[in-house]
C-alpha cells in the first residue's frame, strides 16, 4: 500500500504540471512562438544541465568503471526491442509517418524521473547506481536510435532524404553532447566550484517542468476529445508495460549479476514512455510537431493515467524476484524457477 501510494503521488505530480500547461494554453499564455521558446529551453540550456548535473553528483569515476558491465543488458534489450517495434509496426499497421515516434516510444522508458523514485520506493538507496546504469543505456539509445526515429517521421517526398550533416545534427543534439561531456568529465575527475553546480541543478530543474507544460499544450491543441486508446497506443502499452520487462526477465533471469541489478533491471525496463519525444519533436527541423503530438498526447495521458496500476505490476515484479530468490536460497531446481517465471509472464 505504501508503494502505491508513493507511486500514485508521483504520477499526480506529473498530472498537475500537464494540467497547468493545458489550463495556461486554453487561456491563450502560449502561441506557437512561446511554444518554440519553451522546446529550445528545454533542449539547448536545461536538459544539457541537468544531465551534467546527475552524473556529475551521482557517479564517481570508478563505481562508472565498475558498473560498465552492466549496460550490456539495457542495451541489448532495447536493441530487441527495436526489433520487435519494427515488428510491432506491421502488425498494428502503423502508418507511415507515425513509425519512428511509434519505435522510440515502444524501446525507450522514462527511468529517471518516474523510474528513480519507483525503484527507490521498492529497493531503497541501495539501488541509485543500477537505476542509473540504467538511465545511461536508456540515455544513450534515446538521444541516438530514439531522436533519429522521430525526427526522421517528418520526412516527405519534397523535402528527400537528409543529408549526412542532417543525420549527424540529429543524432549529436545538445542533450547527448552533454552526457558526453558529462562521462568524459568523470573520467577525468574533473570538479567544478560549488556555485557553478547549484547553477545546473537549478537550471537543470527547470526540464521536467517544461516538458510537462509542454505536452499540456500539446494535449490542449490536440483536443481532449481525442485523448483516446488508439491501436497505435495500445502497441505502445503492450510494448512498455509486457514486452520490454518480459525481455528484460530472459536477459538477466541466468546472468552472473548481483540479484538487485536484475530487479532495477526488470522494473527499470517496465518504466512509462519518455516524456521528451514531444519535446524532440517540436525541435526538430524534420518533423511536424502537430504530427507527434496527435500520435503521441493519448499514449502520455494513458501511461500516466495507468501508473497505479503499473505500481502494483512492479510490485508483483519485486514478488517474482523474491520467488526466485527463495527458490536459489533453498538450492531447488531450476525447473521450478522457469515454472514460477512462465506462471508470471504469462498470466
Amino acid at each position: 500500500m505504501v508503494i502505491l501510494m508513493q507511486g500514485t503521488e508521483g504520477i499526480l505530480t506529473i498530472l498537475v504540471m500537464i494540467g497547468l500547461g493545458y489550463y495556461l494554453c486554453s487561456r491563450k499564455w502560449f502561441d506557437e512562438r512561446t511554444t518554440g521558446v519553451i522546446v529550445r529551453l528545454v533542449i539547448v540550456v536545461s536538459l544539457p544541465m541537468y544531465m551534467i548535473y546527475n552524473i556529475l553528483t551521482d557517479f564517481t569515476r570508478d563505481k562508472l568503471i565498475d558498473l560498465v558491465p552492466g549496460l550490456m543488458y539495457p542495451l541489448l534489450s532495447m536493441g530487441i526491442l527495436f526489433i520487435v517495434s519494427l515488428l510491432m509496426t506491421r502488425i498494428f499497421r502503423v502508418r507511415k509517418g507515425r513509425r519512428g515516434t511509434f519505435a522510440s516510444m515502444f524501446l525507450n522508458s522514462n527511468t529517471l524521473f518516474i523510474g528513480l523514485p519507483v525503484n527507490l520506493a521498492l529497493f531503497g538507496t541501495s539501488s541509485l547506481p543500477y537505476v542509473l546504469i540504467y538511465f545511461m543505456a536508456n540515455t544513450l539509445c534515446f538521444w541516438t536510435l530514439g531522436v533519429y526515429l522521430i525526427s526522421k517521421d517528418g520526412e516527405n517526398s519534397e523535402m528527400g532524404k537528409p543529408s549526412v550533416k542532417t543525420v549527424l545534427s540529429r543524432v549529436f543534439s545538445p542533450p547527448f553532447i552533454a552526457f558526453l561531456v558529462a562521462i568524459l568529465l568523470l573520467l577525468l575527475n574533473v570538479q567544478f566550484p560549488k556555485f557553478i553546480m547549484d547553477d545546473m541543478k537549478y537550471i537543470g530543474g527547470m526540464t521536467t517542468p517544461l516538458s510537462m507544460i509542454f505536452i499540456g499544450i500539446c494535449i490542449y491543441r490536440a483536443g481532449i476529445e481525442n485523448v483516446r486508446l488508439s491501436k497505435d497506443a495500445f502497441g505502445i502499452l503492450l510494448g512498455r508495460f509486457i514486452i520490454a520487462p518480459a525481455i528484460m526477465i530472459g536477459l538477466v533471469y541466468f546472468a552472473d549479476i548481483p540479484m538487485l541489478m536484475k530487479e532495477v533491471f526488470i522494473i527499470q525496463s517496465a518504466m512509462p514512455v519518455m516524456t521528451n519525444a514531444p519535446v524532440i519533436a517540436r525541435a526538430s527541423e524534420w518533423c511536424g510537431c502537430r504530427l507527434c503530438c496527435n500520435h503521441g498526447h493519448a499514449e502520455y495521458f494513458v501511461c500516466f493515467g495507468s501508473h497505479p496500476i503499473f505500481i502494483i505490476c512492479c510490485f508483483k515484479n519485486s514478488v517474482l524476484i523474491d520467488l526466485i530468490s527463495w527458490t536459489e536460497r533453498y538450492h531447488l531446481n531450476k525447473l521450478l524457477k522457469t515454472l514460477i517465471l512462465l506462471a508470471y509472464v504469462t498470466k
